[in-house]
């Protein structure tokens, strides 16, 4: 059984609070999943409604006074006795019935049982999902699997993990063989890469055949979710979502809107990439004119590069002689797109919003991040001349923008030169931007010339 982030998640939130808990993400990230497992773990009752399978379900919460109300229906729904203390409550699909989250906050001051949510498509459905209702419920997005889980996956000891770590803060070059064996769990993942099913299907088989086939289910499932959307607009998005990879392998990678057809404009198109976005399918990155703190403030909507949010599904759509060819490791060929995805992909489950730069001047950058107050810019590479990146030595000397450290992601060991650091790319499952809740950042005001 894959060991995985939001199962930590889960069990911390259950274990400090009796709010519910709603895991949002794209379809087949593994969110039902991580419910059931808990359940299991725990020891505890699962009742699960499952409004998509089910939809006359939704007649549980229909002209309700109370919450008794809800669990009696429920009960007789079911035909089973609840056991308050001991039972978990899930309800799936919801974006099929917003009346289960509309109700939950009655069912949490009720108090006798553990409430799980989970859906698909939230983003696009439930547009207002995340104001309400506000003190009931906590939302944890689920993503693929990363990296550092697709590595634990296949056997990689927390230890081995821990020394690479420890290489990077060092800036110590990795051994040999371990570097080896990291590039070599980073090609695999570039062409399995994270949907949980895709990568049970790998450890079950280690045949890269069935895994294209899963591959090729997940993404004939999210064309199916697009057929289900607005008529009028359900084309358009189909036109994005298809045009994605090739997008991604041209030079620029820039989405070019004059592709999908020569009068295109962003306007027409905005709520199409908006219900891409929503869905959790696909990763927009958008242009800043400067990489200046902060960085929102520069951002340019209407230029963006659109990755998926899986590597594994953008490898599956490309020719079948590539998968080989990156498992072989060649360096020689140009995988920029590939590389980029995953990159991009990494960023955003490690907390980041993805940006890019470009000047006519100055040239492009792949990435630019903020963090911990200051710009990094990120180049990604994965041929053998990594060390070329005008765009990176132009903004980095640039002194008005006042750049510490720029990184570039490569195929190659650990290295630095002045600002700029070399740092194999398997390393940016240590880049993280998460918050330490944990930690306090305690204010208090000085009002003693006041009294």
């Amino acid at each position: 059984m894959i060991d995985r982030n939001i199962d930590y998640i889960i069990e911390n939130h259950f274990a400090t609070t009796k709010t519910a808990l709603l895991l949002t993400g794209a379809r087949q990230t593994g969110k039902t999943f991580a419910i059931r497992k808990y359940a299991q773990k725990k020891g505890l009752d699962l009742v699960e409604v499952n409004f998509l399978a089910d939809p006359e379900a939704c007649n549980i919460f229909k002209d309700v006074r109370n919450a008794k109300d809800i669990l009696q229906r429920l009960s007789a729904w079911l035909n089973m006795s609840l056991v308050p203390g001991k039972t978990l409550i899930f309800f799936d699909e919801i974006q099929r019935c917003k009346e289960s989250v509309t109700m939950i906050k009655f069912l949490v001051d009720e108090g006798s049982f553990l409430y799980a949510l989970s859906g698909s498509l939230l983003g696009v459905e439930l547009n207002d999902i995340r104001s309400i209702p506000v003190g009931y419920m906590s939302i944890e997005e689920v993503y693929p699997l990363n990296l550092m889980e697709f590595a634990k996956a296949l056997g990689v000891s927390s230890s081995i993990l821990e020394t690479l770590e420890n290489s990077l803060n060092d800036c110590k070059e990795v051994d040999d063989v371990v570097h080896k064996s990291m590039m070599k769990i980073v090609h695999l993942y570039l062409i399995v890469g994270g949907m949980p099913a895709v990568v049970q299907c790998y450890l079950d088989t280690n045949d890269l055949n069935k895994v294209l086939l899963k591959q090729k289910e997940i993404v004939s499932l999210y064309r199916w979710d697009i057929s289900q959307y607005d008529k009028e607009k359900k084309l358009n998005i189909k036109e994005i979502f298809d045009l994605i990879p090739s997008e991604l392998d041209a030079k620029n990678k820039r989405f070019i809107l004059k592709n999908l057809n020569e009068h295109a404009r962003f306007t027409r198109y905005e709520d199409a990439f908006l219900w891409l976005k929503d869905a959790g399918v696909a990763l927009p990155t958008y242009n800043v004119d400067e990489p200046r703190v902060p960085l929102k403030l520069s951002e340019l909507r209407n230029l963006f590069k659109l990755f998926l949010n899986d590597v594994g599904l953008l490898a599956s759509q490309y020719a079948s002689g590539m998968a080989f060819k990156i498992l072989s490791g060649e360096t020689t060929i140009n995988f920029g797109s590939i590389f980029e995805n995953f990159i991009a992909q990494e960023l955003t489950a490690n907390g980041f919003p993805l940006y890019y730069f470009n000047s006519k001047k100055q040239g492009e950058l792949d990435f630019i991040l903020e963090f911990e107050g200051e710009i990094i810019p990120i180049e990604v590479k994965s041929g053998k001349d990594y060390e070329r990146h005008n765009a990176l030595k132009n903004v980095v000397s640039n002194k008005e923008y006042e750049i510490n450290k720029a990184i570039v992601f490569c195929q190659d060991n650990i290295k630095k030169n002045d600002k700029v650091l070399y740092v194999p790319i398997y390393m940016i499952m240590f880049l993280k931007n998460k918050k330490d809740t944990t930690s306090q950042n305690i204010y208090k005001i000085d009002l003693t010339a006041l009294n």
